[in-house]
């Protein structure tokens, strides 16, 4: 199984999970607000059934239908467009599921009243809705933002700065430049767009965090502890690299070139913390972010594609796996000592 694959199905799962749970705690509350708690236990077993009837095909339209060419012009389309047309669709499934009624037909209920003309019906319908509605705009918040800059903000993780210790992978698109003078900046940004675009999978499979976009760089940050295994950092710049030669043949034919990546990779300690009043977001200060950009600039001048301190490489497991040429000590602009850099490449290439 592919590790999209199982990052979407972990995620549909916790989804189900949380919906089942939801459904649980609603069907059980109504009773016993409505006066009935000897049938707490029937009514939230079929709250928690419909829960789960209603949350697994709209996870799973998250997941898959909106994954694919379709979902991505509504993803693309304009916020409230995406927002409307989502929750529309999911309304439709949540009045299915309530006046179908499935909890109550497996646990034995009958209904009082045909279906919406019971109150409670109605109230379920009102809630269901409400709560898709919420989930629908965190989700789409969530896109916006970054997962885990959403958690992070909410939780008020980096309210105060701390110091972390951190990897910082530095990628370049190269050949940018000389691409806008050929077919304009437009279509640089539909091609700049592409590329990130497929390298988001693979730096989620490797538990990465992509930081910020720059131009046509992307920063992607890993924690110490989540950069170790599988020397993930690694893993996650030759994966990108794999997703944009399986989709070469799309960027030959609309643009007429093929994205080629340069990177760097640099770890220690930055101060991480939230910034901002109108617009927040959490930042990191520190010299590992000059060194890394210094080292991805590197990259031209010693004519390697993918350059790592051996600050970096020491922190990592397994990077028995790729075949790393010591280049020496390398100064490096506004830094007083040089910094230990290898070229790295998987092994057999």
């Amino acid at each position: 199984m592919r590790p999209a694959t199982k990052r979407h199905l972990r995620l549909f799962l916790r989804v189900l999970i949380a919906g089942t749970l939801v459904g649980l705690a609603y069907g059980a509350l109504t009773e016993l607000i409505f006066g009935r708690p000897r049938a707490m236990f029937y009514l939230g077993l079929a709250g928690a059934i419909d829960g789960a009837a209603i949350t697994a095909p709209i996870s799973a339209l998250e997941l898959s239908l909106l994954r694919s060419r379709l979902g991505r012009r509504l993803q693309q389309a304009p916020f409230l467009v995406t927002l409307g047309v989502k929750w529309v669709v999911y309304a439709v499934v949540i009045t299915t599921v309530i006046a179908g009624g499935p909890g109550a037909r497996i646990v034995g209920l009958t209904r009082s009243a045909a279906a919406f003309e019971n109150p409670r019906t109605r109230l379920a319908l009102v809630f269901s809705v409400v709560v898709t509605f919420v989930f629908v705009f965190v989700l789409e918040i969530r896109e916006i933002v970054g997962p885990r800059n959403l958690r992070n903000i909410v939780l008020d993780r980096y309210h105060r700065p701390r110091a972390e210790e951190r990897f910082f992978l530095f990628v370049d698109v190269a050949g940018s430049t000389s691409l806008a003078e050929r077919v304009g900046p437009v279509a640089v940004h539909r091609f700049l767009n592409g590329v990130f675009r497929r390298a988001a999978a693979p730096v989620g499979d490797h538990a990465g965090e992509i930081y910020q976009y720059v131009g046509d760089e992307m920063v992607v940050t890993w924690t110490a502890a989540e950069a170790r295994p599988e020397a993930r950092p690694l893993a996650c710049f030759f994966a990108i690299v794999a997703a944009l030669e399986e989709a070469a043949p799309e960027f030959e034919r609309e643009f007429g070139v093929t994205p080629r990546l340069r990177a760097a990779l640099h770890a220690g300690t930055v101060i991480s913390g939230e910034i901002g009043e109108t617009k927040r977001d959490i930042v990191f200060h520190g010299d590992v972010m000059n060194t890394a950009a210094r080292l991805e600039q590197a990259t031209r001048e010693l004519d390697r594609r993918f350059l790592a301190s051996a600050e970096a490489l020491s922190r990592l497991a397994a990077t028995e796996r790729y075949a790393l040429e010591p280049l020496g000590p390398r100064p490096l602009r506004g830094r007083a000592t040089p910094v230990e850099v290898y070229a790295v490449e998987p092994k057999g290439r």
